[in-house]
């Protein structure tokens, strides 16, 4: 069957914002996660390609899914992740679930409210964690922790990006009533500097995204493997900090990014942490048996 090609890869997962398989992560699961990545970056390139029609978008997206379920080879960037499953013996579950976001992204540019929001992500981040969670052999039990992050990562990131995705896809994040509540309109997300109204409103999705932050502080100490609870401790310190940016800066005409230099300062305080908590859990056992 004639390959299927999409638009070409916008990045690698060494242009995220957040560590993708990183040094981290143990080398015998660093393979599949890069090939879940090729595939999740081959569906988004899809879904924002500003050149594709609607129809065009969907029919890619149906591919990548037919060659993920072994129905044909078709689709190239499918088949490192359905080769790497079925060595493992794990679901395509939550490579599916990450197609159900990008065919939102392909037909829904607008969000109601925070649980509108909060559903997309559902699909569009937190089978990432999950499916990183089920490659390391975690119990489901820590799914919660991870949905919280993989869901606040997701909506500081169309935070950082709010003015792009606007002008170029006309594709909105932040809710229809944020922007109610203060007097926002859409269209301001087209200026080069946002007004106050605007600010204020991407400060209270901010806001809002510290609830699903705080719900997963424990995550990191959470997972058995130690090198996967470093890369999550990792990324927790990186989301507070993004999200602190978000609160005092302009995404529109302001830097929201870190630059390579503050990810690796980040990056060597979230190992501290990550290391901190796991002494304190594996400590607060051993106490409580001897005050007994």
């Amino acid at each position: 069957m004639t390959n299927i090609a999409g638009p070409r890869p916008s990045k690698t997962h060494r242009d995220e914002n957040f560590p993708v398989a990183s040094r981290l992560i143990s080398a015998r699961h660093r393979g599949i996660i890069l090939a879940f990545y090729r595939f999740a970056r081959a569906a988004d390139d899809v879904a924002d390609s500003p050149s594709l029609a609607e129809g065009e978008k969907l029919a890619l997206l149906d591919g990548l899914e037919h060659t993920l379920l072994g129905k044909d080879d078709a689709a190239a960037d499918a088949l490192p992740l359905r080769a790497a499953l079925a060595d493992r013996g794990l679901s395509p579950r939550h490579g599916q679930d990450l197609l159900t976001a990008f065919r939102m992204d392909v037909t829904k540019l607008r969000y109601q409210d925070w649980d509108d929001l909060v559903y997309y992500c559902t699909y569009s981040a937190m089978p990432v964690g999950r499916f990183v969670l089920d490659v390391h052999g975690e119990s489901s039990t820590t799914w919660p922790a991870s949905d919280a992050l993989c869901a606040a990562l997701q909506i500081i990131n169309h935070l950082q990006d709010c003015g792009a995705d606007y002008r170029r896809l006309n594709r909105v994040y932040i809710p229809l009533d944020a922007f109610a509540g203060h007097g926002a309109e859409v269209s301001d997300l087209a200026s080069a500097k946002a007004t106050p109204a605007l600010l204020q409103s991407v400060r209270d999705v901010a806001e809002q995204t510290g609830t699903l932050l705080d719900e997963a502080k424990p995550f990191s100490a959470q997972v058995t493997d130690l090198r996967l609870g470093l890369e999550i401790a990792v990324i927790q310190r990186l989301a507070l900090t993004l999200r602190r940016m978000l609160l005092a800066r302009d995404p529109l005409s302001q830097r929201v990014h870190l630059t390579k230099a503050g990810f690796a300062g980040l990056g060597a305080i979230g190992i501290t942490e990550g290391l901190i908590r796991r002494f304190v859990k594996t400590r607060t056992p051993y106490r409580k048996a001897q005050d007994a």
